[in-house]
Parts: structure tokens; C-alpha cells; sequence
């Protein structure tokens, strides 16, 4: 393996919960109860494949005017809740890969459909860490499409077949899958389905791991 594709929300840090509490808002308005179970389907998709599946799921129909006004609505909600960001929000094994990564030579990537990824990598201060950042703004299709990881091993250098990519979605996990990389599931308490590897977390990864797959 000669780099590492990391997902942004719920690998590096833990934002999915104000994605949530964001798309709650804006389907009060629509009447609709947005679900945890629901939410969880909407992680990888960009923001307006979301708010497609919210109306979709909520049986109801809106303009364009009004669709572009609750995406910056949702946006805004969403860019509130990240403002107090530090690098306490970091999550488990972050830095330890990091750091093994700089040890071995390894170049890393950010592979996200989040359009604020710069905004949240600085808040946490690493973004330097980074070689390549990919994210909503410089991508035209969503996950399970392999557009994102494909793009970031393009800019690495790198043949797709010696990345590993850490995703905590099945639409992640699948992109991977199609882009022909080696996907590793970051599921607590479970198994994420076509990972090739799963573990709780990516503190749960013992570094052998890493030396036996390079």
C-alpha cells in the first residue's frame, strides 16, 4: 500500500451529528420527522442529493427557489455548529495514522463530499497534513460513484490498487470498492457490508496491520 484516503465525517472527526441536527431543521419546516435510521442513509451523499431524499421520504414537492433556499439554510445551521471545532473534536487513531503515515513516507488524502472540509480540517489543525483534499467543491458525483477516491489517487500519483481508504459508509465503502482500492469499514459495534476490512475504530487498527498489507 503506498497511501491513505481518509473520509471526513465520522473518521477524523465526528460532524455526522450536526449534519443531523441541521437536516432536522429543515424538515420540521416541511412537517417531517427526519429519523436517525434515515440520517444515517444520507451519509456520503452531497447536499442536495440529501435534501432530494428528505422530500422524497417527506412525499412532498418544492421549487428550485425554494430547494436552493433550504440548502443554504441547512448550510448555515450546519456552518454554526462546526464554528467551535478544536483539536479536542479530533476522533480516536486520527493522529496515531497520521503520524505512522509520515514515519513510512505515505502520502495522505481526504476523499469528502463535505463542501466545508477545509473550513473543518483547519478548525482542527491539520490540514497541512494533507497532500491532497478532496471534497464537494471539486467534485461532480457523490458516493457510491468512485469520482472522489479516483480523483485523489490521480493527484497522488497513485495506482488506485495500493490505496487504502477508511470509511464509516456503505456508499463510501462501495465507492472504494469500485474505484478497485482497499476499503476499511470504521463501524463501533459493527460491521460495515463490502468493507474489506472492519474495525470499531481507527484506534482499534494495530499498526501491523498497515506493515503487513505494505
Amino acid at each position: 500500500m503506498r497511501a491513505f484516503i481518509f473520509d471526513l465525517d465520522g473518521i477524523i472527526v465526528d460532524t455526522a451529528k450536526y449534519h443531523f441536527k441541521s437536516w432536522r431543521i429543515i424538515s420540521k419546516n416541511f412537517g417531517f420527522e427526519l429519523l436517525e435510521t434515515q440520517n444515517e442513509l444520507l451519509k456520503g451523499l452531497s447536499r442536495e442529493e440529501s435534501l432530494e431524499r428528505i422530500l422524497s421520504w417527506a412525499e412532498i414537492s418544492i421549487d428550485e427557489f425554494e430547494r436552493k433556499k433550504c440548502l443554504e439554510k441547512k448550510n448555515e445551521l450546519y456552518k454554526g455548529f462546526i464554528n467551535n471545532l478544536s483539536q479536542m473534536d479530533i476522533l480516536p487513531g486520527v493522529i496515531k495514522l497520521i503520524n505512522f503515515a509520515a514515519l513510512k513516507g505515505i502520502p495522505i488524502a481526504l476523499g469528502s463530499a463535505s463542501k466545508n472540509a477545509h473550513q473543518i480540517l483547519k478548525k482542527l489543525g491539520i490540514e497541512n497534513k494533507f497532500k491532497v483534499i478532496i471534497d464537494g467543491n471539486s467534485t461532480s458525483k457523490s458516493k457510491p460513484h468512485p469520482e472522489v477516491f479516483l480523483k485523489g489517487a490521480q493527484i497522488l500519483g497513485i495506482n488506485p490498487e495500493q490505496v487504502i481508504v477508511f470509511e464509516d459508509s456503505i456508499a463510501g465503502v462501495n465507492a472504494a470498492n469500485k474505484a478497485k482500492m482497499v476499503s476499511v469499514g470504521i463501524c463501533k459495534g459493527g460491521k460495515i457490508e463490502n468493507a474489506r476490512f472492519n474495525f470499531n475504530s481507527l484506534d482499534d487498527i494495530p499498526l501491523e496491520f498497515f506493515e503487513n498489507l505494505i
